[in-house]
């Protein structure tokens, strides 16, 4: 992860140059690091191997995998928990509309041990029945490192409190609208076989999102939301070590708790 990371950065810089090149649309940038926890629905998860198995898991249970504790724990290691990377786009001098680049680095585990109906073909016979998820002897799978929510969204800013000192807005309503693609890195395990796989340009998501931001200095802010939406693979790579070109195809909505800090880079 420490290279999407680098990725991540190398692509704000990039920005930030192009951005000083198009200063007479856009009224200014931000930029915003945070940390997020998720909640899924059920899934219908349909898995297609090479070798023939081609079968679904019905309705299926996950959760999310905060690690928030590696903030304190390990700081310098700020992608282990589920974070948030954003930049921002004004495109009004009052700031109240924006484009905006998010990547949510959210974490999909199915839950071990449940019982689920699985229907379809598993060594050329036709299944249809209840199975436990046992990873020795069934399978597992997560979109751990992570799911990875790539897109853009609009943003729209409303003022509720200004300051009396300044007549500067410092707490604003903000709602946001957006879609982009999935990019996740799926482990997977089949009877005890498991591989990390490659990180994967794997499907699309769609969004909505709103909070509240707060002006704590003149370019610093917090910024808190709350966002659902619904997110499709279509071929996240499910290969093991043994067993290649495999793929997983599975679709749930989410709710999302955000907590971001952030910058405003105004132009000049």
């Amino acid at each position: 992860m420490k290279k999407t990371i680098g990725i991540l950065l190398t692509f704000l810089i990039i920005q930030l140059t192009q951005a000083q090149t198009n200063k007479k649309w856009l009224k200014g940038m931000y930029i915003q690091w945070g940390y997020n926890t998720e909640w899924y629905t059920k899934s219908n998860i349909h898995f297609k191997f090479s070798n023939g198995n081609d079968f679904v898991i019905h309705q299926v249970k996950a959760n999310d995998k905060p690690d928030l504790e590696a903030i304190y724990k390990s700081p310098a290691d700020i992608s282990i928990p589920q974070y948030n990377y954003r930049i921002g786009f004004y495109l009004n001098q009052q700031h109240s509309k924006a484009i905006e680049i998010n990547f949510d680095h959210a974490k999909y585990v199915v839950t071990d041990f449940q019982k689920v109906r699985i229907t379809g073909t598993i060594d050329g016979i036709a299944v249809d029945g209840d199975s436990i998820l046992n990873p020795a002897t069934n399978l597992h799978f997560e979109h751990t490192d992570g799911a990875n929510w790539l897109h853009i969204n609009y943003v729209q800013q409303r003022s509720i409190l200004v300051s009396s000192k300044n007549k500067k807005s410092i707490l604003n309503g903000i709602g946001k609208i957006g879609a982009g693609i999935n990019i996740p890195r799926t482990d997977f395990t089949w009877r005890g076989d498991r591989l990390n796989n490659n990180f994967h340009v794997a499907g699309y998501n769609i969004s909505v999102e709103g909070g509240l931001r707060y002006y704590f200095s003149k370019r610093f802010f917090l910024e808190g939301t709350a966002k659902t939406g619904y997110v499709r693979y279509v071929n996240a790579l499910a290969n093991t070590n043994q067993l290649k070109n495999n793929y997983a195809k599975h679709g749930f909505g989410y709710f999302e708790l955000i907590g971001l800090i952030g910058y405003d880079i105004p132009f000049k």
